[in-house]
């Protein structure tokens, strides 16, 4: 049963992204490419993919996902400027280190969520994650060592939409 709900979303996924590029039209070879891809997906993919996969299914956390992403999308942006600003500025004012930070998530999705949307936001990569809740992170800039000012400053912007999402 869930390699047919993966094999469903898979199917979907690959129609919404081919069918605009084909014109609006439906063509078998496009079908066909999507069924084999989507049945190669969820065979290989059914044991890796996140096991609370059920939590989608409230209306409530579609809000709060459709809400984050712009969100997500302006820090990201923000974030970019800074790295440019800081790549461009003659003397290249970065401090780089590694800091530690708290999170409050308990689901392997909220914390994958998180790690990953500190990772894709320029400046900042997830190194490491321990089994009592901190994320080593890698930041261009370190203003602070100190684990609550840094989990303020690079994970709580994220972190309250995640876990309205995934908790």
């Amino acid at each position: 049963m869930k390699r047919l709900i993966y094999f469903v979303i898979g199917f979907i996924i690959w129609f919404l992204l081919t069918w605009p590029i084909s014109d609006g039209i439906i063509q078998w070879q496009i079908v066909f490419a999507g069924v084999i891809a989507a049945g190669i997906t969820a065979v290989l993919f059914h044991e890796i993919l996140p096991k609370e996969h059920h939590i989608f299914i409230s209306p409530t956390r579609v809000f709060w996902f459709i809400l984050y992403i712009p969100v997500f999308f302006y820090y990201v942006l923000i974030a970019n400027l800074d790295v440019v600003y800081r790549a461009l500025h003659p003397k290249m004012p970065i401090k780089p280190g590694i800091v530690k930070i708290k999170t409050d998530l308990k689901t392997e999705s909220g914390i994958t969520a998180l790690a990953n949307s500190i990772t894709l936001t320029p400046g900042t990569l997830t190194v490491d994650l321990t089994d009592d809740g901190y994320l080593y992170i890698h930041w261009i800039n370190v203003t602070s060592t100190d684990t609550d000012q840094a989990t303020q400053k690079i994970a709580a912007r994220f972190e309250w939409f995640i876990k309205k999402i995934f908790e």
